[in-house]
């Protein structure tokens, strides 16, 4: 590799070559969202993110950022932010890694196996030492709430959607409850 910008040019294009979406921003190659799929076998299963990458200017030698765009429920992805704390990607990344691997080794690895002692998101941390069973239940409810497809397909239907199904959630009303009401 001659130089960053090549390896971020070829690395950008083995992403979109693949089985990827990639939409990129602004029309660059530095900054751009992947559609990610949750690993099989896991909680996550069924669950499409979006995952916004920022790449430095000095990637490879550099780590990209990641983040979950729509919200996932996990010790070691913040709510909020949906920054991820994977040491691979911020400690320990190497110019040998590239994008590819960051989507198809350390994302599935990261939602297969949280590490809940080093947690971005306590709650998430807590619930999985405490209660399996409800922290595997709220993952699932969260991946059915906001990781569907149609969630990650632009980012006021998130919002929308979000603030729905909180109203919902709050007056414990179902669609039959809804039908004798009238618009207002």
């Amino acid at each position: 590799m001659s130089s960053p910008s090549k390896r971020r040019e070829m690395d950008v294009m083995k992403l979109m070559m693949s089985d990827y979406t990639v939409e990129t921003i602004n029309d660059g190659l530095s900054e751009f969202n992947v559609e990610f799929h949750g690993p099989k076998e896991s909680l996550y299963e069924g669950g499409v993110w979006k995952v916004r990458v920022e790449l430095p200017d000095a990637y490879p030698y550099k780590s990209p950022s990641i983040g979950f765009v729509n919200k996932i429920f996990h010790p070691n992805v913040d709510e909020l932010s949906g920054s991820v704390c994977l040491d691979v990607i911020n400690q320990s990344w190497s110019p040998m890694f590239d994008l590819l691997n960051v989507f198809e080794v350390f994302l599935p690895q990261l939602l297969l196996y949280p590490n809940a002692s080093d947690p971005l998101n306590g709650d998430a941390a807590s619930l999985m030492m405490k209660d399996k069973k409800l922290y595997d239940q709220k993952v699932r409810e969260y991946c059915e709430r906001y990781a569907k497809k149609e969630n990650i397909t632009n980012s006021t239907a998130d919002e929308d959607s979000d603030e729905e199904d909180m109203s919902e959630e709050e007056s414990g009303s179902s669609d039959d409850d809804i039908a004798g009401h009238a618009d207002p």
